[in-house]
């Protein structure tokens, strides 16, 4: 199965936590912050959404950052995706 997102929706899967500190530590599952950066899985054609033209930024394979409590989250086969509006996502990182 897989996702195709309408209208200004963007699908995308949180990247994995660091499981080591800069000084090499190894964390435990539960110590592990969950990172703001998400991967771009895909993205809706765009349009007119509320009376307003919607031009998509974000391509699939773009690395973005989020609303800390934005989007809907699925889980497909196993993976967990969030969807999100294009609106939330806060910016491209590069």
């Amino acid at each position: 199965m897989t996702l195709k997102p309408l209208a200004d929706k963007v699908v995308v899967k949180r990247l994995e936590a660091e499981e080591k500190t800069k000084s090499g530590i190894i964390l435990a599952p539960s110590a592990q912050e969950k990172p703001e950066i998400f991967e771009v899985v895909a993205v809706g054609p765009g349009g007119v959404v509320d009376g307003n033209e919607i031009k998509m930024e974000v391509k699939a394979g773009d690395r973005v950052i989020t609303g800390k409590y934005s989007g809907t989250t699925v889980k497909v086969e196993d993976q967990e995706y969030t969807i999100v509006r294009q609106g939330d996502i806060l910016a491209i990182v590069q």
